[in-house]
């Protein structure tokens, strides 16, 4: 582009230094990004208020990014409706006779939940209302019951169906489908690294366990989460047959008839506060991708990505060194921006680097989703972290020794999907191959 009035370092340095800035004045994010970009609309005289009316309408008009809400109001429904209580009881039979059988139960809790909700801040927010309490008074640690709590609410993110796919394969123009897909298995692991680490601490700190179920319990309890357990089933599943937009409206059909017909413990005014928490979360999600849009959009603008990414790729590096390189951004970016505005921004930037090294667009989405969900448990931002400490009334300087610990075994699932491509690849490649293409 030419005429424009800033050079490209100038205009990196305007839009960087102002929203750190408002950053350490404590600005939310959305308006921080939003803020940042006002100067250079003022300054540069092809661009007005126009400019910003149209980045972010078209960043909302994405059929796509409609998923969003609808998922948000599944798991609402879900959790006013009785199912979260039938899938707890169904935790307790599976695992409750592990060593520190509560925190055991949190964690698969959150693995099972994690399919339907797509969002870790609401999963944050309900399990902590749940578990923590409920830990305190088994004689669990408080710094330990924020940390299990807000590290097993990630997996919401990785475990479809995530909402940063949705967003990532709307933004990078990357199969939903397979997205969905190729989080099963990273999720997965990462939830049993968390078993494994509850056991090291229960058995460690003689946290106490549960009497083991009968197999008359755990088939009682099977049957009756079956009908919830049947969610994630179809949204997946559903996955050849509509995308996600469609299969989060199914998804919302079948958790009302759940709710109201089944369970029958929904009420007109729990659907009244189920629809007005989703219209809170999809307000603040929603927001953050229309400002983030703008500050990409001028960052294209500016050419400010291959301005960045010229340095970079004189270094040579090779398509495993690309992705340590990737996961290292996205962990240090994480910490202080939401995860929706780093895709779109940080993404964006990333993805032509990916190209030249050969790594493939479902790969590279993992290791940045990955690498994003532990942005939800580090200060500064460590929204999920925040959200448990919250609830527990402990600061977040008490509970960051135990949620660090945690995350070691999560970093070594993280480095194998960077390692071993095929851990994100393979059931993309078995179920569905026409998703890669």
């Amino acid at each position: 582009m030419t005429g424009q009035v800033l050079s490209p370092g100038i205009a990196a340095l305007i839009l960087f230094g102002l929203f750190f800035l408002l950053m350490l004045l404590r600005v939310p994010v959305a308006f921080a990004l939003g803020l940042a970009c006002v100067p250079i609309l003022l300054i540069e005289p092809r661009l007005g208020i126009m400019s910003v009316a149209q980045e972010t309408f078209n960043a909302y008009n994405s059929f796509i990014l409609l998923a969003v809400p609808f998922f948000l109001l599944t798991a609402n429904l879900m959790n006013v409706g009785g199912t979260t209580d039938r899938l707890m009881k169904l935790s307790r039979t599976l695992v409750g006779h592990f060593p520190g059988g509560l925190a055991q139960i949190n964690v698969v809790l959150s693995i099972i939940f994690a399919g339907i909700s797509g969002s870790s801040t609401a999963d944050a927010a309900s399990q902590s209302k749940i578990f923590i309490e409920a830990q305190r008074k088994e004689g669990y640690d408080d710094s330990f019951s924020v940390a299990i709590t807000a590290v097993s609410a990630v997996l919401a993110v990785i475990i479809p169906p995530s909402i940063l796919m949705i967003v990532w394969g709307g933004i990078l123009n990357v199969s939903i489908g397979a997205l969905f897909l190729a989080g099963i298995l990273p999720g997965l692991m990462i939830g049993l690294v968390q078993m494994a680490t509850v056991h090291a601490y229960a058995v460690r700190r003689g946290y106490p366990t549960y009497p083991k179920a009968s197999w008359l319990d755990l088939r009682c309890a099977f049957w009756f989460a079956i009908p919830a357990l049947m969610t994630p089933v179809i949204i997946i599943g559903g996955k050849g047959f509509f995308t996600a937009t469609e299969a989060g409206c199914i998804a919302v059909i079948y958790a009302a008839i759940l709710s109201l017909v089944v369970y029958r413990e929904m009420d007109m005014k729990g659907l009244y506060g189920a629809l007005a928490d989703t219209g809170k979360l999809c307000g603040i999600a929603l927001f953050c991708v229309g400002t983030a849009s703008l500050f990409g959009w001028l960052l294209s603008y500016y050419q400010i990505p291959k301005a960045i990414l010229s340095g970079v790729s004189s270094w040579g590096m090779g398509s495993i060194a690309t992705g340590f390189f990737i996961a290292g951004v996205f962990l240090l970016v994480g910490c202080f921006l939401d995860a929706i505005p780093a895709i779109i921004i940080v993404g964006t930037i990333l993805e032509p680097l990916t190209k030249t090294v050969g790594m493939h667009p479902v790969h590279f989405a993992m290791i940045g989703i990955v690498s994003l969900a532990f942005g939800l448990v580090t200060p500064p931002y460590g929204l999920c972290l925040m959200i448990a400490c919250s609830v527990a009334g402990l600061r977040i300087r008490d509970a960051i020794r135990d949620t660090l610990i945690m995350l070691i075994p999560m970093l070594l699932v993280l480095v194998l999907v960077i390692v071993w491509p095929a851990v994100s690849l393979f059931l993309p490649t078995i179920v569905s191959p026409e998703f890669l293409k």
